[in-house]
This record gives C-alpha cells, structure tokens and sequence, in this order.
C-alpha cells in the first residue's frame, strides 16, 4: 500500500451546474457572472469549455466576454444553487472508503489514500461523483499536495494524471514558472528579473536570492514549488476563515465623495454582517479601489482588536480619508475584515498573502 494524495477538481463547475438545470444549454457557450447582464458592469465567474474555446475566462469583464462570444448564454451567478451542489459532491467524497477530505473550495479538494492503484482509486471517484451528482470531475494523484493539484491540470477534462517526485521534472522542468500552483503573473514577471523563467530553474535557484527578493517566508516556498515538495498529509481540520469581504462594482462610476463614502458605509456593514456570523473580532481591513477606467490599488491597515462595529466602521472611513483620492472617479470599492483567529485553527499550508 502507498499514502497518495489525489486532488478531487470538478470540471467548468458553476457552468456544469447550469446546464444540469438547463440541459437545452448542453454543449453552447455559458458564461455566469454578475447578474447575466452583459451590457452591464461586471465580471466573468466561470464559462464553459465551449467559450473559454472562443478567449472568455474568469476574472474577464462581461462586456469583453460579450465580445469574444455574442452568441454566448450569460446567466446570473445563483450562489446557493452551486453551495448545495458542491455539498452533494463533498458527501461523496467524505464516505469514500479510507479517504481524509481537504475541502479547498466549492469545486476542489484533496483526499488522502492508501492504495496500490491509486489510478484505479481515482477512477471511482470520478464514476461516484458523477452517479450521485451527475457531475464530471477531473483528479490528479501525486506524492505531495502541490504535485497532486498541479497533475489536475493535465488531467482535464474528466481526466487522471499522475505527478510524483519521479516524473516531476520531466514533465514539469522546461514549462514557464506561471504553470505552477501559486504563481501569477505578476510572481513569474518578479521570478525573470532574477533570471528565472522554467520551473526547473526556479527549484534550482539559490534560496537567499529567493529570500531576498520575496522575504523569509515566500521566498523559501517558491523554491519549494519549483521541486513540487512540501506537504504529503492531507488535514481534515475543518477550515476557519481568515477574513471576510465583499465588493461592489458601480454600473455608474461614483464622482462625488459624498457617494464614495455612502458606497463604504454599505459595504462596511455587509461585511460586518458577515463578521457576526464568525463570532470573532477584526483586527485588520484591507480596502480595494478601482479608480476609472480601470486602475486597482489596494491599501492595508491593522487594526485594534474590536468587535465594535462603530470602530469597525471609523477605522474603515479613517483608511479611506488617508488613502483614496478624492479627485478620481471610483468604479469598484471592495473591502476585506482580517478576523482573530481561534488558537487551535489550522494553519496555512502555504505562506501566501491574503487579501485579493
């Protein structure tokens, strides 16, 4: 027997589950984002194999989406629908036999296996999902947490792939360092100027540049995805949240900072919402701005700890007075509470920043 990590990624999920509801929608381009509205301001959540195939992804505005695919079926995002999908198929998961569940989110998890086929073991994964949920998910298998959700890529669609220390670099080596799980754009532009552009370049570079560039704790760890090592047990600790948030993208940009500063009170106390629910103080705000057109900035402040929403929300317009420019126009504010956490809360498995 061998200890496997598989990971558990469910195909085009939000679109997946539209079409469940709509199967007349089989085989079309769906994009969900905002209310389905592509004429209004918003941006793109998921899209189907069929549009992602005409250039529409997530993160993308409506409006461009619309673009790229005008024949595509824009539908709003019905967030309850996709919790008690995602619910069902965790069900699933968390009866398989011998298996320790990581959820990571609506749509992925890690299981944890002993098993001498773990190929097999993923293969009736897949076919129990898919009978209880009618579901398609794609699952690779590794020896570490990051191979396995790096083997999920060559998997899709309703794939399985394997990725262990033996085939790591043969597959992996020569491919840009952004293929890796935690490694944007913005991280791999970072990663040239140090004269590190292949994955196989980014294991072997020396940690105290790392450390240099990206600090004691990124630095390290980047050098640890570049060997595809790290953590080998999945932890079915049940996950606590760090911070809520929420945005709002304007239809009409907001000019006056009277309407800035109304926007803020709504958005604080949505938020604050949220925060009664976790029963848990604030001890930090992180606050987005998207100037017009379209330049984001962000701008972090700790915090004493309070459950008070009044200082909550004093905190949160003093950031704002210090850091937001009252002659630009705003398209979009988003705001982010920092929670204290419990002490027996599980840690991170990665040292990435929070925040968006």
């Amino acid at each position: 027997m061998g200890a496997w990590v598989l990971h558990v990624d469910l195909d085009q999920f939000v679109a997946a589950v539209e079409v469940l509801r709509r199967p007349e929608l089989a085989g079309l381009p769906v994009v969900v984002g905002g209310h389905g509205d592509p004429t209004e301001r918003g941006v793109v959540s998921t899209a189907s194999y069929e549009a992602r195939e005409l250039g529409v992804g997530s993160g993308m505005p409506l409006r461009i989406a619309a673009r790229k695919a005008p024949d595509a079926v824009f539908l709003p995002v019905d967030k309850p629908a996709y919790e008690a999908a995602s619910a069902d198929v965790l069900a699933v998961l968390q009866t398989w036999p011998g298996g320790v569940v990581q959820v990571l989110g609506w749509d992925e998890a890690f299981v944890g296996l002993d098993a001498d086929d773990p190929e097999a073991a993923a293969r009736g994964i897949q076919a129990a999902v898919l009978e209880t949920t009618r579901l398609h998910c794609s699952v690779g298998i590794g020896d570490t947490l990051i191979r396995a959700k790096v083997a999920t890529g060559f998997a899709k669609p309703r794939g399985v792939f394997r990725l262990t220390e033996a085939n790591w670099m043969s597959v992996m080596g020569e491919r840009p360092t952004k293929e890796l799980w935690g490694v944007g754009s913005r991280i791999a532009a970072r990663l040239e100027t140090l004269g590190v552009h292949t994955v196989a370049e980014l294991a072997a570079a020396p940690e105290d540049v790392l450390v240099a560039e990206f600090g004691p704790k990124l630095g390290p760890w980047y050098g640890t995805l570049g060997r595809g090592e790290g953590d080998r047990d999945v932890d079915d600790t049940p996950w606590v949240a760090r911070a809520r948030s929420r945005e709002t993208t304007f239809q009409e940009d907001l000019d006056e900072p009277a309407a800035v500063e109304a926007a803020l009170r709504d958005l604080t106390a949505a938020v604050l919402g949220d925060v009664a629910e976790e029963g848990r103080p604030v001890i930090g705000l992180t606050l987005k701005v998207r100037y017009a057109p379209f330049d984001t900035k962000t701008h972090a402040r700790k915090i004493a700890e309070t459950a008070d929403p009044d200082e909550v929300l004093a905190a949160v317009l003093g950031l704002a007075a210090d850091r937001l420019d009252p002659d630009r126009a705003v398209r979009l504010l988003g705001l982010r509470a920092d929670l204290k956490m419990p002490e027996d809360a599980r840690e991170p498995r990665t040292p990435g920043r929070g925040g968006w």
